[in-house]
This record gives C-alpha cells, structure tokens and sequence, in this order.
C-alpha cells in the first residue's frame, strides 16, 4: 500500500528539503532525472581535501525524491568521497537487492540513519529511481572530478 511508502517520517523529510541553492563556482554539477516520474535533481559540489566542502542543490521532485535529497543535503558537508560512494552502493542494495540500510564506522552510521526510513521503498520498484537521484547526482559530480577511481581502490 502506498500508505507504507508516505510516514510522517518520510513526509517529514521532504518537508524539510532546504530551499534551492545553486552554488556559484562548484568543482562539479550534475543534474539526474528518473525517467518514470519526470523528478529531477541537480546538484553542486566543492570538495577539499577528499570531503565535500559546500553543497548546492536544486530538486524538482517528488516527496520520496524530495525525503532522500533533503536527508543528503542535511548531512553531506564533511562527508568524504568514498563515504558517498559506499552510500550510493548501499542504498542501491537497500533498495534493488533487499540490503539492509547503509551502514559503517559510527559517524558514518550516525550521519545516514534517517535513510532507513525509506527501506519501505524497496517494494515498489517505479519509485526507486526517484528515490536513488539525489546519490546518482552526487556520484556524478565526483566522477567528473576524477574522485571514482580513487573511491573504489579504498573501497576494496
């Protein structure tokens, strides 16, 4: 039932979405859109020193797009790249192959807690790719910045 998929808690989150911010000079923008829905995200980075330093968002969306993206947004600052990498992986599994909600070290853990709310998606595969955009976003702005490969040699 769709009832499972709108909580208050996921209501909640796509309330809060920060207002639309487009960053002046990022390192790196890119902008998804899930061809099901016509939800879009785009979003801009800096990053320093393998972290993200500030974080630009614009998300035309709908409330599973807009809960994940303002749950990103809340937290994204001081993330490091292959956190988000990890994260991106992580909540693909959660929701495509039945994985459990992201997990890590504590700060990692205490960081995404909030994005087990949206486990419930997982039962309804037309509303995974507004749900993932926010993260295939922010993946796209560190390839761009050359950041992939050095994600996935510290990942193994």
């Amino acid at each position: 039932m769709l009832s499972e998929l709108y909580t208050g808690g996921v209501l909640d989150a796509a309330a809060a979405i920060p207002p639309a911010r487009r960053l002046d000079a990022p390192d790196a923008s890119a902008t998804k859109v899930s061809r099901v829905c016509g939800s879009e995200v785009t979003v801009d980075l800096v990053v320093k020193d393998g972290r993200v330093a500030d974080f630009g968002m614009e998300a035309k969306a709908c409330a599973l797009g807009q809960a994940s993206a303002s749950i990103v947004a809340r937290n994204i600052v001081g993330a490091e790249v292959e956190e988000l990498y990890r994260l991106r992986d992580q909540m693909r599994a959660m929701l495509k192959e039945n994985g459990q909600p992201p997990t890590g070290e504590p700060l990692f853990d205490e960081r995404w807690r909030d994005l087990a709310m949206l486990q419930p998606i997982r039962e309804y595969p037309q509303r995974h790719a507004s749900t993932l955009l926010v993260f295939e976003a922010v993946c796209a702005c560190l390839d761009q910045l050359g950041l992939d490969q050095l994600s996935s040699d510290q990942l193994d």
